[in-house]
């Protein structure tokens, strides 16, 4: 059987190397005859020669993933960056949610990427989650599916395949999958608000839906995460609530599903048994292929597997049939994604003074830096701030007596910190410039709910995250009159 199909590996952009180190990586993947391909980053042009290369060479068609949670640019640079979904979801503005799924779905097809990992379903219900917060739309269930619903609409609209994730909701963890196995101890009834965004997902037709690395004990008593659990996936996920698309991993890299005994491999034959369809980013694709194969026919039967790839190639016809209009980063779509993050600024605290024509002095304050990633570039706010006519630099070479001090608090999701708030070192370096300029506004490039967090009664103004997009965003609300 053509069980090397399910797998969909990584092709990792690299900021020495670009594509060129994972060239000899791919050629191995389709040698091995596998279904597809995760891309993570790239200038745009690039991604789209390195995918229509790869789609040349492989013997069958093949489907392109990419997390584009906020828009195209996330992953690929020239393309058009978006909100996170927690500041639309703010926004509570259903059209501007289906055209970011629709602008999202046109840019990726236009690179060669037919299969978006999103919308995120997760409610954003637990403050102390590390890794969803601004990802999700937010914490009610009705909003989230009707934003989800919206969304999916979009993205089909602009040609693409959706996927809803994390299946059965990663709302409520303290911990990040990526680094263990979460369990969540909510009773089945409480785990019914979180399946409601899933249920309005598959009733606006999504596409595909992602499992989480999850034990949820009230589901599967036996604490499997829900990626290995027959009850999660086949008797809920596909008998109860009837969904018959693509049911896919979350990666298999991650130590909340790899953790077990047996590493990737045995996982990877373990949701296969257990109702997922394909197997997302695998560390060792021949070994997986070879461990999926001897199991068929054994522990793993004939008929999943071919159902299993039966899925696939519906899905990958459905998607080889898009013949959209071509394009990405065009400058109507970039204006009215600055316009949109214009709109989900808001002030969280205080009465902050628009900075238009004044003098500042600028205090950056990152708490993003440390992790396996470097973060943006925080240039962006401040070189924005003085194209719109506002002076001074950094710190004490600002503008002078009268200049307003400004705190750029960088505070983004980042599932390495396995904290969603502030570091204790962030809190103290805020404490020292307010002891100085207790005066100072706070632009909180975060969650809102980290605002409860900064010391002080000073002005907070919410900027949703630390992207180009949200920092130039806030350097033109800052500007505007109120």
């Amino acid at each position: 059987m053509r069980v090397a199909r399910l797998l969909f590996p990584a092709l990792r952009w690299d900021e020495r190397t670009g594509f060129d180190g994972a060239a000899e990586s791919v050629e191995r993947a389709l040698e091995l005859g596998v279904g597809g391909f995760i891309v993570f980053g790239g200038e745009a042009d690039t991604v789209r020669e390195v995918i229509a290369g790869i789609r040349s060479r492989s013997a069958e068609p093949l489907l392109i993933g990419a997390d584009l949670e906020r828009g195209a640019g996330q992953q690929f640079r020239g393309a058009t960056p978006l909100p996170p979904l927690a500041a639309l979801g703010a926004l509570d503005d259903l059209d501007a949610t289906r055209r970011s799924g629709e602008l999202t779905a046109r840019e990726a097809r236009s690179l060669g990427v037919d299969w978006i990992y999103a919308p995120v379903a997760d409610l954003d219900i637990e403050p102390r989650n590390p890794i969803v917060g601004t990802r999700a739309f937010g914490a009610d269930p009705g909003r989230v599916g009707a934003q989800l619903a919206a969304w999916i609409e979009g993205c089909r609209a602009g040609g693409a395949l959706s996927c809803a994730k994390h299946f059965p909701g990663h709302g409520r963890t303290t911990s990040d999958s990526h680094l263990a196995l979460p369990v969540v101890t909510a009773g089945r009834d409480e785990l019914e608000v979180d399946l409601a965004p899933f249920r309005r997902a598959i009733e606006a037709g999504v596409d595909s839906i992602m499992t989480a690395h999850v034990s949820y004990p009230a589901l599967d008593p036996s604490g499997a995460p829900a990626t290995l659990s027959p009850r999660i996936i086949t008797r809920l996920l596909r008998e109860e609530l009837g969904f018959d698309g693509l049911v896919v991993t979350d990666a298999l890299i991650m130590e909340g599903v790899r953790g077990g005994e047996g590493g990737e491999v045995s996982a990877a034959v373990r949701a296969l048994q257990a109702g997922c369809d394909l197997l997302l980013y695998p560390d060792d694709p021949a070994a997986v292929a070879r461990e999926v194969e001897a199991a068929v026919g054994g522990v793993l039967s004939e008929e999943r597997v071919a159902e299993a790839l039966e899925r696939l190639d519906r899905a990958a016809r459905r998607a080889a049939g898009w013949r959209g209009e071509s394009g990405w980063g065009r400058e109507s779509d970039r204006s009215w994604a600055l316009e949109l993050a214009v709109r989900t600024i808001h002030v969280a605290r205080g009465e902050p003074i628009s900075l238009a024509g004044r003098s500042i002095e600028l205090y950056t304050i990152d708490d993003d830096v440390g992790g396996p990633f470097p973060p943006p570039a925080r240039d962006v706010f401040p070189a924005k701030l003085r194209e719109l006519g506002v002076v001074g630099g950094e710190g004490a070479v600002g503008g002078g007596a009268d200049a307003v001090p400004v705190i750029a608090l960088y505070a983004d999701i980042r599932g390495w910190k396995g904290r969603p708030g502030l570091s204790a070192r962030a809190v103290a370096e805020v404490d020292k410039v307010l002891a100085m300029r207790p005066g100072a506004l706070v632009v909180l490039f975060g969650h809102p709910r980290l605002a409860a967090e900064i010391p002080g009664e000073v002005p907070v103004v919410v900027a949703w995250g630390g992207e180009a997009l949200a920092q130039e965003a806030a350097a033109v609300w800052s500007v505007r009159e109120r």
